[in-house]
């Protein structure tokens, strides 16, 4: 995304603690991102999506009423144009698992600087996935001692990013949407313990997955 298309990422927050909400809101909103909506539960979280319909939504993982990963897998099923990062203080390898089928965009650790969220945030808003690098790194440690997998639908999609297709390129060349390039490329890079679909392409590359 580019510097004059950055200002008009729109963003809703969704954490159950109100200090962390406004103190998010008012650091995005200073960094030109719009804040659509903040709220403290999850079921409000899936109607103030459907009401503002926001480019990203930030998502805590613990939600009263409905959970994060389940707000990001309610979105996907329906077809939701909001892309969810879930903002996680947890480590929880299973957990991080789930949300990665769950179609989740992005994977941010509360830890991690507020300068990397706000990175995620446009990330996520121009159509790409944004894995935090320690959370990719937790994903990659469970498959210690042994290669990681890919499917062969995630390596055709990594074969073709290292050719330089867009993911509109590689959907026409391999029959499917760009959402679905998408969602192969985010769980080949959790696989792959990678922050980015360039680091993604280049692992794959040295571990000969993809030639």
């Amino acid at each position: 995304m580019s510097a004059a298309d950055a200002a008009s990422v729109t963003c809703l927050l969704a954490d159950d603690h109100p200090p962390v909400l406004e103190f998010l809101s008012r650091y995005l909103s200073g960094q030109g991102i719009t804040i659509t909506a903040s709220t403290r539960d999850g079921i409000e979280a899936l109607r103030r999506i459907e009401e503002t319909r926001p480019a990203v939504a930030v998502i805590d993982v613990r939600m009263p009423r409905l959970s994060g990963v389940e707000v990001a897998r309610r979105l996907a099923e329906a077809g939701s144009p909001t892309r969810v990062i879930l903002y996680t203080g947890y480590g929880d390898r299973a957990l991080l698992a789930d949300a990665i089928e769950a179609g989740v965009a992005g994977l941010m650790d509360k830890e991690s600087p507020l300068e990397d969220l706000v990175r995620a945030v446009r990330i996520v808003a121009g159509g790409e996935t944004y894995i935090d690098s320690g959370l990719g790194a937790l994903l990659l440690a469970a498959r210690s001692g042994r290669l990681p997998t890919l499917t062969a639908r995630e390596r055709d999609v990594l074969r073709l990013l290292a050719d330089g297709c867009s993911n509109e390129a590689i959907a026409e060349r391999l029959a499917i949407s760009p959402q679905t390039v998408r969602t192969h490329l985010q769980k080949a890079m959790a696989r792959l313990g990678a922050t980015t679909r360039t680091q993604a392409v280049a692992t794959a590359l040295r571990e000969a997955l993809i030639s």
